[in-house]
């Protein structure tokens, strides 16, 4: 008989532990799947971090797995098969709605590190538990690490270990890059994710890569010439004029092209605070652990890197 079989005929106490085991169950499922590609909607989206509970049903009531009648018993015409099969839809649709809860939860956590980036302040788990997490505490290592993956793919910021006593954490721009694009206006979205997106293409192509690549490429992301997007602005501008005055880029004339074609290289500064091997190995490094957004990333890299290495040695 299964968990949610079983829990048909349990006590109300009784009830709970089984869902409470049917949490961890989906939390392990979770883990499991951790290759999976990684979707954040725009922040308008996303619920804010102090808004937790469950998603609700049409009718506004509360679409958390409490609504099943623990008090039902079986009836004499109700055959074992019947049982089965409602069985099995239970369980999807307590799996669906566990995964709907968590899919929340991690959004709402990054936007919790994404405040406690832009204050400049440590985060200790208690406060992301207590904020945050909240009933949810079984499923902390899944959601905190598809937060943080979230955060270093999209935003380019990393979450490191400060103080494992005290579980505390300390969020950092990828790579030791110096930029994050807060600065003026009202910028409010960490933008080194897409610098370091722009970094790994032109090493991909040998240090310098044709404008037209670099949007077919980013249009895959989804990001588009002319198109405002909702964490990265307007990416014209951002990528030909605001990361080549930060001197990230340089962005120029293919030598002799008519009709006139460009090209992006590294800058001076992507060249003093990074190199082309920590580029390549952070690409490896990812993408062997989620489903990168680029085609066949991760086989490009590993060809790549053993130029990047010889030319690390030679001083580049």
């Amino acid at each position: 008989m299964s968990l949610e079989q079983r829990s048909l005929h349990y006590k109300p106490e009784e009830a709970l532990e089984a869902q409470q085991e049917a949490l961890g169950r989906v939390c392990v499922q979770a883990a499991a799947s951790s290759s999976s590609p990684l979707v954040l909607g725009t922040l308008e989206e996303v619920p804010t971090a102090g808004s937790t509970d469950p998603p609700q049903t049409p009718q506004g009531a509360s679409a958390f797995p409490t609504t099943i009648n623990f008090s039902r018993q079986r009836q004499p015409n109700e055959s074992s098969s019947s049982y089965e099969e409602e069985g099995l839809s239970t369980s999807r649709i307590l799996e669906s709605l566990f995964q709907a809860v968590l899919t929340k939860k991690v959004a709402d956590l990054v936007r919790f590190l994404l405040l406690k980036y832009r204050a400049r302040e440590p985060v200790t788990k208690a406060e992301m538990l207590e904020s945050v997490i909240k009933n949810y505490k079984h499923c902390f290592p899944v959601i905190f690490g598809k937060a943080s993956e979230s955060l270093q793919l999209v935003f380019g910021i990393d979450v490191k270990e400060a103080d494992p006593t005290g579980h505390s954490y300390v969020l950092v721009t990828c790579l030791g890059l110096s930029y994050d694009g807060l600065l003026g206006g009202n910028q409010i979205m960490p933008k080194t994710g897409f610098l370091i997106i722009i970094l790994v293409m032109i090493a991909m192509e040998g240090g310098h890569a044709p404008e037209e690549e670099i949007w077919e490429e980013l249009s895959v992301m989804e990001v588009y010439d002319g198109r405002e997007h909702s964490v990265y602005g307007e990416p014209r501008k951002l990528l030909t004029q605001d990361l080549v005055q930060e001197k990230y880029l340089e962005y120029r004339q293919v030598p002799y092209s008519d009709p006139a074609r460009y090209e992006f290289l590294w800058g001076p500064r992507a060249l003093a605070e990074t190199s082309y091997v920590k580029v390549l190995e952070y690409v490896i490094k990812v993408s062997a652990r989620v489903r990168f957004f680029l085609p066949s990333l991760r086989e490009a890299a590993l060809r790549q890197e053993g130029v990047a290495l010889r030319e690390d040695k030679e001083g580049f």
